[in-house]
């Protein structure tokens, strides 16, 4: 039996369905989860998508926070549940206090929609073991509350311990403190990121290359050999 991967969907989800293919991409089963449900009908690991949960109001994420799904969310990943948080779920993550820091909007003031050189930071997290530490990749990135801050403390021990993921190359594209683009917790379970993998995948779409394949294969590998 293959691994079995949940995609929330919040009022407001964007990019649900193409994270679904993604995962069916990666030889993995996609297994939709609706933000009402508390059960996770026992699925090996969790993405949440990209999009405007609930249009954005308030900030980015806090009020999905509050949907009755997280409430499990937030206990499994603090057991060890891999879970992924793409663009506004990686706003989410840091909402539910599942990754430090937080998101505010692009310094510019502008939405911004374009393809995003990255250096991959940790390639031993349980979603991107299927890259090289140094890596450069290409992934599509679009947001307009896509600014990464923290305080000094936390971007130090960050950077100490590893915990940045991903890193943006030649332009910063939203002012993100120490050009951060992604990062995970302590464990390595759970990881954010504001590009979205989803949409590099095929050689047809996105970039037009598959550099975002490796986060679901490296779940799936993980998944499998555990």
């Amino acid at each position: 039996m293959t691994a079995r991967i949940g995609v929330v969907t919040f009022p407001g989800s964007l990019d649900d369905r193409d994270t679904q293919r993604a995962i069916r991409l990666a030889g993995a089963e996609p297994v939709a989860l609706w933000h009402k449900d508390k059960d996770l009908k026992q699925v090996d690991a969790v993405v949440l998508p990209g999009g405007f949960s609930y249009g954005d109001y308030l900030r980015a994420g806090a009020i999905s926070r509050f949907s009755p799904v997280m409430e499990t969310v937030i206990e499994q990943a603090r057991a060890g549940l891999p879970v992924l948080g793409i663009c506004n779920g990686f706003q989410l993550l840091t909402e539910a206090h599942l990754l430090p820091g937080a998101m505010l909007g692009n310094d510019h003031l502008h939405f911004i929609c374009r393809d995003q050189k990255l250096r991959v930071e940790n390639a031993e997290t349980a979603w991107t073991s299927g890259y090289t530490a140094g890596q450069e990749i290409h992934i599509p990135l679009k947001n307009m509350d896509g600014r990464y801050v923290a305080d000094e403390y936390t971007l130090d021990k960050l950077e100490a311990e590893g915990r940045v993921a991903f890193r943006y190359l030649d332009v910063n594209p939203n002012g993100s403190l120490r050009d951060i683009a992604g990062i995970t917790n302590e464990a390595g379970n759970v990881v954010g990121l504001m590009p979205h993998p989803e949409h590099a995948t095929e050689p047809l779409i996105g970039t037009g290359r598959t550099d975002g394949l490796p986060f679901f294969t490296s779940i799936l590998k993980k998944l499998v050999t555990a």
